[in-house]
């Protein structure tokens, strides 16, 4: 685990390390990419995810297994577009990025449309805290500011690079209540219980541990159950929230979908196959802007091979 210093926003000397200078060097180019226009930073983004098609073997190997994984229904030339197009919305995404991080007093709400808020509303009405729940969009960074209005704290996995975790750290403080650790449950259920909204992605791979086995895109994948557990623990309400962008336009759009009804229901399973359909309807809507790159599949069921 990243210690507490480290997942702060405090600066530290050992950031200063010659190690770190590449990443140094890049924070000094996203600065001035987070000032460009919006059309041209969409534009370079595009450029960067058409270098990865050609050159990012590893990160493009994984994201074509996840896609020809969850869409066998297309064509073998639908799969490989849909994989090129997802690697300019991943370039996209990264350019984005700079925005919150390193230029977060820059104003983006004209380009932003939000919806549902009438839904956020009434889960806050009920009196208890709020878990809403989001995805690995390729779009997840620039929508700080549109939530941060909202007035709610965030979940994060911290990064092992002391850059890049002050960074994000920094940044993301500059928009949400409180930026918590993923594994810091207690401050989690503490924020919860006294009525915040709080943010988290229950998409990733937290390994065998703490998941079970439910179905997402018709795969037997490890899906996190601290949902519903946290859920039920603080009586929290959970809604989903999702994003996508329109790279023609530079707009982004943020939609708030009404509280899960019947939730938890007290059994893990079920809980986690709701939730992971959900997400899959989103995530089908616009499936180009989805995080694919990432090992979604990483850990298996009892002997079955790596799908990796």
């Amino acid at each position: 685990m990243i210690d507490a210093m480290s997942s702060s926003n405090a600066f530290r000397p050992a950031m200063l390390a010659p190690k770190f200078w590449p990443s140094w060097l890049a924070v000094a180019l996203a600065w001035g990419v987070a000032r460009l226009p919006l059309s041209w930073m969409l534009a370079l983004g595009r450029g960067l995810g058409h270098l990865a098609f050609y050159l990012a073997g590893s990160r493009r190997r994984i994201a074509k297994v996840n896609i020809d994984l969850c869409f066998p229904e297309l064509t073998p030339q639908q799969r490989v577009q849909l994989l090129k197009d997802n690697l300019l919305h991943t370039g996209m995404g990264l350019t984005e990025a700079t925005i919150p991080w390193l230029y977060p007093q820059r104003n983006l709400r004209e380009s932003m449309q939000i919806n549902g808020l009438e839904h956020l509303h009434a889960a806050r009405a009920a009196g208890n805290g709020v878990l809403l729940l989001g995805g690995h969009y390729t779009c997840i960074d620039i929508t700080c500011q549109p939530l941060g209005d909202q007035g709610m704290s965030v979940m994060y996995r911290a990064n092992k690079n002391l850059v890049w975790e002050w960074l994000q750290v920094r940044g993301r403080k500059h928009f949400f209540e409180h930026v918590v650790e993923r594994s810091d449950m207690r401050q989690t259920l503490r924020l919860l219980r006294s009525g915040h909204t709080l943010w988290y992605a229950p998409d990733q791979d937290y390994g065998r541990k703490h998941s079970v086995f439910v179905p997402f895109f018709n795969i037997s994948t490890a899906t996190i159950r601290a949902t519903s557990r946290l859920a039920k623990t603080s009586n929290a309400k959970v809604l989903m929230v999702k994003v996508h962008r329109n790279p023609q336009s530079a707009q982004w759009t943020v939609t708030f979908t009404p509280a899960l009804e019947n939730f938890p229901s007290g059994d893990d399973h079920d809980d986690a196959s709701r939730i992971n359909q959900v997400l899959e309807a989103n995530i089908r809507a616009y499936p180009a802007q989805y995080l694919w790159v990432h090992r979604r599949f990483k850990t298996r069921p009892e002997g079955e091979a790596s799908i990796y």
